[in-house]
């Protein structure tokens, strides 16, 4: 894997003001001269996204294409290698590199074997304030419901605006929630994965339904400034196409932290509203990035701030004694199987793409033969870890990249009209979000 391919973290980690030669805490192996980030102003948030389940030391490749239509062309998220460095002003180094993000996670086979209990019991030994909701949805509702208000309650905060009963419109979870840092009262609001119901299968969620639901949020957003809230932050699982439109729709939002599409995006955009503006962000996927923002508030108002992407290099990091002891207990009764060799790649498998990654082309391939079908199509999945050439495939990365909880395979015989269909359908939802 070469550093090319690797080149969104160098980015970050240059946007977050870290130096990148051969010196200091990155010739040393130590985090003292990256994470030691001087703080700024009296409010301080800290956001990672889209852990999709990792907590152990893994590889993740950024994309090498991501395509932006229109109003969207050229912008971020969707910049990669050289024009993303010359859109943020980020000077690349000459020399020769391998830039290999290293991170923690624990496989997505535990959290389906576990019913995720290995992740909530992660999040709370972590120390996770808040939190909004996707992918704990294809667990089901009862499941949901059952760990907020029992592994979660008086330790972290689900937080779901957009999430409503599907007979009298009754929010299902809590909306926000109004916080105090160093005398400054400030509010999150959740704001859920929009299309559960349509991206995962309704059955799981079918007395719920979702949506954008921008009146709704804007009702609550005047709330919580009716509140006293001088600070809103929206905690954002829309993506971060979404969350740059509403933030030119919706007034009285101060910062978007968002997630879902897994775009590491060095320094937020600066989004125009009717009312004011609006900080956008997001901080990438699998635990590669965490996200420092610094706010200094003045009279009500965000006077300035300070915001770090900083990539999690976990040989940089000293491991947490009771954070490791939990993961190896979790992992115990499964680690025979999940250490299983299935087979060793020849080439760089990975994910992360606008059309395609060789990771679900294997998988592509692997249904054509078994089933004998023309043409396969995948859910086209950005999660799933990176494996380097030469590495042994084993049960636990297969299980990366498949654990869901409605793992079915279909053969069906479709016209060509159909199958065109299909494919506008899908590039009109990635193109035109």
């Amino acid at each position: 894997m070469n550093r090319r391919e690797f080149l969104q973290v160098l980015a970050a980690a240059s946007a977050a003001g870290l130096e990148l030669d051969a010196s200091d805490g990155w010739a040393k192996g130590t985090g003292d001269a990256i994470y030691d980030v001087p703080p700024l102003g009296n409010v301080h948030l800290l956001h990672f996204t889209d852990s999709h389940a990792q907590l152990l030391p893994t590889y993740f490749r950024e994309p090498s294409v991501n395509i932006g239509v229109r109003g969207a062309s050229g912008k971020p998220p969707h910049l990669v290698g050289a024009a993303l460095l010359k859109y943020f002003g980020i000077a690349s180094r000459s020399r020769e590199a391998y830039a290999l993000t290293h991170l923690d996670f624990v496989q997505a086979a535990k959290r389906l074997w576990t019913r995720g209990q290995d992740m909530i019991d992660a999040a709370k030994l972590l120390g996770v304030d808040a939190m909004t909701g996707h992918w704990e949805f294809t667990l089901g509702a009862d499941r949901v419901e059952y760990v907020v208000e029992n592994d979660f309650r008086g330790r972290i905060e689900f937080l779901a605006q957009n999430v409503r009963t599907a007979d009298f419109g009754d929010p299902v979870f809590t909306p926000y929630t109004m916080r105090e840092q160093n005398g400054v009262p400030f509010a999150i609001v959740g704001q859920a994965f929009p299309y559960t119901p349509i991206a995962n299968p309704r059955y799981f969620v079918p007395e719920w339904t979702f949506g954008i639901r921008e009146e709704e949020l804007q009702k609550a957003i005047d709330e919580v400034r009716g509140k006293g809230a001088q600070i809103v932050v929206l905690l954002s699982h829309n993506g971060m196409d979404v969350d740059l439109k509403l933030a030119s729709r919706v007034t009285g939002i101060d910062v978007i932290l968002g997630g879902h599409t897994h775009d590491g995006v060095p320094r937020p955009s600066i989004i125009a509203n009717p009312r004011g503006k609006t900080l956008v962000t997001n901080a990438g996927c699998s635990g590669k990035f965490v996200a420092m923002l610094d706010m200094d508030v003045k009279g009500g108002t965000i006077a300035d701030y300070q915001y770090r992407l900083l990539p999690v290099f976990s040989n940089m990091l000293p491991a947490d004694a009771e954070m490791s002891a939990l993961i190896e207990r979790v992992r115990a009764p499964f680690e025979a199987k999940l250490a299983e060799k299935l087979a060793v790649t020849e080439g760089l498998l990975y994910r992360r793409g606008n059309f395609n990654g060789t990771l679900d082309q294997l998988l592509l391939d692997g249904l054509m033969a078994e089933k004998g079908a023309e043409i396969a199509f995948s859910p086209g999945f950005r999660w799933g870890t990176s494996l380097l050439p030469g590495e042994a495939i084993t049960f636990e990365h297969l299980m990366n990249q498949t654990a869901i909880t409605y793992p079915y395979v279909t053969l069906n015989e479709l016209t060509g009209e159909t199958i065109k269909a299909v494919l506008e359908d899908v590039a009109d939802n990635l193109f035109n979000p």
